[in-house]
């Protein structure tokens, strides 16, 4: 079987890789690119921890075939903090305890993200629906939640300030 060149605009930058035809965008990114932030936990699509962000619109990268991001705009954890400086939500999963093994943490991160570039102040409720399709086994979700808010209010902040 021949592989396939695909070209797509990862975390800002061009990247052109091989990748077999059946492969998912996940081992792509983590063998193919070294972008080994995105997790598999689950492989169906069922616990989020492989969440990008792909021409704007949140994906589990498991279920996506490698092939299918040709011409596509792929974010991925590696893309959330700008260099050295961390984004608000990242900082507030580490001051909030947002994280514990940090297998999830990955796929909040990229979809909390998603929901405040949206949504700049969500409720509490909103959070929650819109992280639904995450699952984290080990912190409870409420200081996930509260990392949530606590980034919506700081992005506020600065917007004002601005």
């Amino acid at each position: 079987m021949s592989k396939i060149a695909v070209t797509a605009t990862i975390n800002g930058d061009e990247q052109e890789f091989l990748c077999e035809p059946g492969e998912s965008l996940l081992d792509a990114l983590r063998m193919r690119l070294n972008l080994t932030g995105s997790k598999e936990g689950c492989g169906s699509g069922d616990c989020g921890a492989c969440t990008v962000m792909m021409d704007g619109r949140m994906v589990c990268s498991c279920l996506v075939l490698a092939p299918e991001a040709e011409g596509k705009r792929i974010e991925t954890i590696e893309g959330v903090a700008e260099g050295s400086v961390l984004h608000p939500i990242q900082r507030k999963f580490l001051e909030m305890g947002g994280l514990q093994c940090g297998f999830c943490t990955p796929g909040f991160i990229v979809a909390a993200k998603a929901l405040l570039e949206r949504d700049p102040d969500p409720s509490e409720t909103e959070i929650r629906y819109w992280l639904a399709g995450n699952l984290c086994r080990c912190t409870g979700y409420d200081k996930i939640i509260r990392a949530v808010q606590e980034a919506a209010a700081e992005m506020r902040q600065e917007r004002v300030v601005s």
